[in-house]
């Protein structure tokens, strides 16, 4: 299906709804568990207080932060390997611009907020395989 070139397509029409959220002080066996359970390859870490940023934590920063360089799992904490600030996209932006933002910052996902929360996330395989884009 070719979509209606008048039409433009949100973050929000193609983000995957929900936010899984962690603390920064749990740690990266607490943060594995979760998203094993949640079935998800990212968790935002919640804010510290009002004028902190949100962090992430996602898949490969358990290769870089724990298993390459042989640490216990129960003695790193998810602050010390997560990424912070997170990338958030507006959740009114044409996706054309997520998209080029996502592939410029080269990552995989962003998160989409709105009115200062964050009510999503919108990913490559969101762009590509979840959509009727092509």
């Amino acid at each position: 299906m070719v979509p209606d070139s008048t039409k433009v397509i949100r973050a929000r029409d193609v983000m995957h709804k929900g936010i899984i959220t962690i603390d920064g002080m749990a740690t990266a066996r607490e943060a594995a568990a979760k998203m094993r359970s949640e079935k998800v390859s990212c968790l935002i870490v919640k804010k510290r207080h009002i004028d902190d940023a949100w962090g992430i934590i996602v898949v490969q920063d358990f290769l870089k932060g724990v298993i390459i360089p042989g640490r216990s799992p129960e003695d790193v904490h998810v602050y010390e390997i997560m990424t912070k600030p997170v990338i958030t996209v507006p959740a009114d932006m044409d996706i054309r611009y997520v998209a080029r933002l996502i592939n410029r910052a080269g990552i995989r996902r962003a998160s989409v907020e709105n009115k200062g929360e964050l009510i999503g996330m919108v990913s490559l395989s969101s762009l590509i395989l979840d959509n009727e884009l092509f």
